[in-house]
């Protein structure tokens, strides 16, 4: 026990390096959070290939990121790398739990190897998807005048890319 705590420790992936450059802590709807939650424990109920469940895994993570530093601003608590730490911390908690209960291997050999994991794969198709998604939102709702443009856009937008996302791995693993 004591072993894998220190492994825990050490391990750092480097997953969240694309999202540092994040301008600002735009947090996500709770609804939206609700539904990526409810699709990965939905799909690992159902059985659904690795893949497609790491694709909400993903999307969830990125969410709990946003929110993490959403809160961080409310309560005005700053410290000298505050995004980056909030990424990697959370994909370190992620990646480590899904390594240490076997259900990926080693993402730091998958990483260097460029081997793929398909937990792995979806946990990084995921969250880029999600992440991409709500941006496009603010982007959009920024053009017009700070209004969205339909009702529950601010829902559709980031879970749109997983749902599709979804989709075509169901159909490339079929």
């Amino acid at each position: 026990m004591k072993n894998s705590m220190k492994k825990a420790r050490i391990f750092l992936p480097l997953l969240g390096l694309g999202l540092l450059s994040a301008p600002v802590a735009q947090a996500i709807c709770p609804i939206c959070t609700i539904v990526v939650s409810s699709g990965v424990g939905l799909s690992r109920y159902l059985g659904v290939d690795d893949s497609i469940s790491g694709l909400w895994v993903g999307g969830l993570t990125v969410s709990a990121i946003a929110w993490t530093l959403d809160w961080f601003e409310k309560k005005k608590i700053n410290f000298k790398g505050k995004v980056p730490v909030t990424i990697v911390g959370y994909y370190a908690l992620v990646l480590s739990a899904f390594y240490f209960t076997n259900f990926m291997s080693d993402p730091i050999q998958t990483i260097c190897k460029c081997a793929t994991d398909k937990l792995f794969l979806g946990i990084v198709v995921g969250s880029a998807g999600f992440w991409m998604g709500a941006n496009w939102y603010y982007y959009l709702k920024e053009k017009n005048d700070g209004h969205a443009l339909f009702p529950f856009q601010k829902i559709v937008f980031p879970v749109l890319p997983l749902v599709l996302s979804s989709i075509f791995f169901y159909l490339l693993i079929r």
